[in-house]
Parts: C-alpha cells; structure tokens; sequence
C-alpha cells in the first residue's frame, strides 16, 4: 500500500506494528523481511515518487575539512533513496574486516561476519547478483577479487509492485520523520511533516531509523536534543566514527602476464591486500583498480616509465620485443580508521524548510590515510616485479605528500559510521543487534551502523545487515 501523504495513512486505518524511516535499501529490505513473518510495517518516505528539487533541498548541508561532494548531490531524497544513483558494484565484507587491528584504535565489530553470512543467499537475490566467485592469489600479498556488478537495482523501482500490494506494508510517501519522542528508556512516538506542513504526531510500538549514512545521525541528534537526552540515552558516539572510501588515480602500469587475472566488460581488474600483508605493513584495508589503456600510448608511458626508474630500462626494452600485454591506469580506494573528529554536527545558523539544522559534515584525511594509500602501493608494486608480471610507476604527488588533488574521484560517495555498532556506548550508538543502547524499541538500519569500513562498496553489506535486523525484529515482535 501506497500512500501519498500521511493523511491517507490515517483514513487507511491500518495498523502497523514496526514504523521505518526512509525507503531506501535498508528500510524496504528491512520491511520485506518482515512482511515474510506476517509482521504490518510502515515505511515513512519523506521525499515522493520521484525526484524534486524541493524535496532535494533538505539535504543541503556543510562539509567543513578535505575537499568533498555537494552533500545534496551525494545522495538522494525520494523512494529508493541514494540506491537511485547506485552504480551497481557488489561485494561483501571480508571476514578480516569484522576484527580488530591492533595498530588501530576503534576498530573491530562487535559481531562477526559469520552473523550475515546466513542472509548473503537473499541479498544475492535482491541486488541481482551471482554468488562471489573465489579470490585467486597473485602473490603472498595480493589476491585478485571477484567485483560484481549488478543491474543497478534502484530499490523503488524493484519493490515498487510489493510496496503497492503487499497487505502487511504501507509506505507513505511525502512524509518526514520530523523528530523521534523519546523518554530516556524508549521511543514514544514520532512527530511529522507531510506535504510541506506539520502533520501531527504517530506512536508504533518499534522504531528503525533508515535514512542514510548521513541523515540517521542528523536525525537522532535532533530527535536527542528536542527530547533532552530522552532518544539516545548514551550519546557519546553519536555522529562520530564517520568513514568514507577516499579514491584516486595514483599511477600507471605495465603488466606481461595476466596468469590469474581476469578483466572484466570494461577493462577492469581488481586486487585486494591479504590480512597477513595488512597486519605485516599495519595499514588499513585497500584495493587497487587496473583500468587498461590504449595499447598505442605505450610508447609514451614506457619512456617516462625508463626515466623515473632507469633499472627497469633493460627489462622494458627486452620486454618490448617479447610478450608486453597493455599498459594501465592504477587506482586505489583504501578504508579509513574509524575516528572520532570526524563527525556528524548539527548546523547553529541553517535550517531546512521544515525548521530542522542543516548537517555539518566534518571530515578530514590523516597521515594515517595517505600511509595506507601510499603502502597500498608499494606493496602491488612489489607484487607486480616479484612475480614478474609488470611494473608500477607510482604518481609524483603520493610519493612526496603533495596535496590531494580536486579533480580526481575523491570518495566513493560511501558513508559510513556515524551511529556505529560496538558493545561499549561510549564508542557507539548501536549494540549488536542494531537497538541503540539504553532504549528498548529504536533500532537503526544502513550503513551508518558500520564499526568500520573495508575497502568495498556498502550496499551488499548494508543489506545483509538490513535483512538480519529484519529477522531479528520479527522474533521480537512475534514473542
């Protein structure tokens, strides 16, 4: 069921159980699961059908720190959320990046992967994907990594026909969650906004707040700060530990051998660090991207190649004449430690039209980042010259700490953190189970619960978190 302002909600008389914030992939996967236990959700969907600008503005916001993407192009307010402008790439988090490293404050997760594992069979049905083929090793350091790309499942789109039939969900459209009620020990009620004007107030019996890796924590500083404290009882960490995937063209290659690896459609490869290479050089995780280029700038390449590293110059030439395969372009997305200062905040001076802050996003790279991107690689080159399969030409700016450039990819438009999962409130927002700590019946969906990161695309995590939160609210509810 499908209604277009809260008003219709209301006349419809239906009588949800669960009340979920937010139709992108983590409220509607979440609400899927538990329409499979016969469990009546609602889907409150502050943007419409389609996109608007109106409706866009709310996500105006302020990046204070690195160079970053406007925040209201960064993600997408309206049904299916930012999976809208989803580019499709999958791939789940590896065991290694649920645990501790040592050298790194604040990380490790509180479950481990084994906990989704069991979900991975329905999210592979739900984003379109194939199961993930084995990783090859290259080398000690390096496996190449199966990266799958999906058919760009926009989640409004795909759930559209469930949404509008399915009896045990309603989605109202056009309606925000202006704020969370809450007494210090549970959530007592939502107050709305709906079709440009107050719109009165709900009570549910459970609450998951599903909005975004930026907007979950917007939402419950706000909520915290009308209810004194009353919505996040332990707020230490909230809005804090928030991550991104800095990415940036950081090299080139030559490679003579393609023995293990596979390029895919579009001239793509992908390698990802060991975990026994990653705690040797005590560096965060990282993947490396070859993108092949045009066999006849080689030339050029080479050249400059021979010049920088005038050693390699006989094994170039003698190459040359033998068995050279392409030339690449070398990009690297690494993991960011979970730090406090980078944060979340509610902006003092801008609102929205509605009268809530505009979000602060304060963010930064540290010396800890441009060493992890820096090793990164150092260690493929080592790889590519001591299996002998190519060389590696790392860019003039990484390796004497110029300023990152303005003009390259600069994140993967991933965020992550903000209302993290650990078993200690003072470093986290959620416990284990995704309920915030202290309250009996809020719960949060989304990345923004990630302990850390990886070095891979959220959505196939986020919704295999999405679809175990689901699971574990029907037993909840049905007991």
């Amino acid at each position: 069921m499908i209604f277009q302002s809260v008003e219709e909600f209301r006349a419809s008389a239906f009588a949800p159980r669960v009340a979920i914030i937010g139709a992108g992939p983590a409220g509607i996967s979440i609400a899927h699961k538990l329409s499979q236990a016969k469990i009546p959700s609602v889907i409150f969907e502050a943007g419409g059908a389609d996109y608007s600008d109106e409706s866009q503005d709310f996500y105006k916001g302020t990046v204070i720190g690195d160079t970053y993407f406007d925040l209201d192009a960064t993600r997408l307010r309206f049904l299916g959320g930012s999976s809208n402008h989803w580019a499709g790439w999958c791939r789940v988090l590896e065991a290694h990046d649920f645990l501790p490293k040592p050298y790194v404050p604040h990380t490790g997760w509180p479950i481990t992967r084994a906990a989704i594992e069991p979900f991975l069979p329905e999210v592979e049905g739900i984003l379109g994907i194939k199961p993930f083929r084995p990783d090859v090793p290259i080398s000690a350091d390096f496996n190449w990594y199966d990266m799958i790309k999906s058919d760009h499942v926009h989640f409004g789109e795909k759930f559209h026909p469930e949404l509008e039939t399915n009896p045990n969900i309603a989605v109202v459209l056009n309606t925000e969650v202006f704020t969370l009620k809450g007494n210090g020990r549970m959530v007592t009620g939502v107050e709305l906004w709906s079709q440009g004007k107050p719109a009165g107030s709900l009570s549910f019996d459970y609450y998951v707040a599903c909005t975004g890796g930026l907007e979950n924590s917007r939402l419950l500083l706000w909520s915290n700060e009308q209810s004194n404290g009353g919505v996040v009882p332990n707020a230490a960490a909230l809005g804090r530990y928030w991550m991104e995937h800095p990415m940036y063209t950081t090299g080139a290659a030559i490679f003579t051998s393609y023995d293990g690896i596979e390029f895919d459609a579009d001239g793509h490869a992908f390698f990802a660090p060991t975990f026994d290479a990653l705690m040797r050089r005590e560096v965060l995780n990282f993947h490396i991207q070859v993108e092949t280029a045009p066999y006849p700038g080689i030339k050029q390449y080479v050249a400059d190649l021979a010049c920088y590293t005038p050693e390699w110059t006989e094994w170039i030439a003698e190459e040359l004449g033998s068995h050279l395969r392409c030339s690449a372009q070398v990009h690297i997305s690494w993991e960011q430690a979970p730090r406090p200062d980078n944060f979340i905040a509610l902006s003092r001076t801008e609102r929205d039209a509605a009268g809530a802050p505009r979000l602060e996003l304060h963010w930064t790279k540290d010396a800890f980042d441009h060493r992890t991107m820096l090793e990164g690689l150092r260690m493929f080159g080592e790889t590519l010259a001591g299996q002998d399969i190519g060389r590696l030409k790392i860019s003039d700016w990484v390796l004497d700490g110029s300023p990152y450039p303005d003009d390259m990819e600069l994140a993967g438009n991933h965020h992550m953190g903000g209302t993290r999962m650990s078993d200690d409130p003072a470093t986290g927002v959620v416990d284990a189970d995704c309920k915030v700590h202290g309250m009996e019946n809020l719960f949060v969906g989304g990345s923004s619960v990630f302990a850390s990161s990886g070095q891979c695309t959220p959505t196939t995590t986020l919704t295999a978190l999405a679809l175990r939160l689901g699971d574990h609210l029907s037993k909840i509810v049905s007991a």
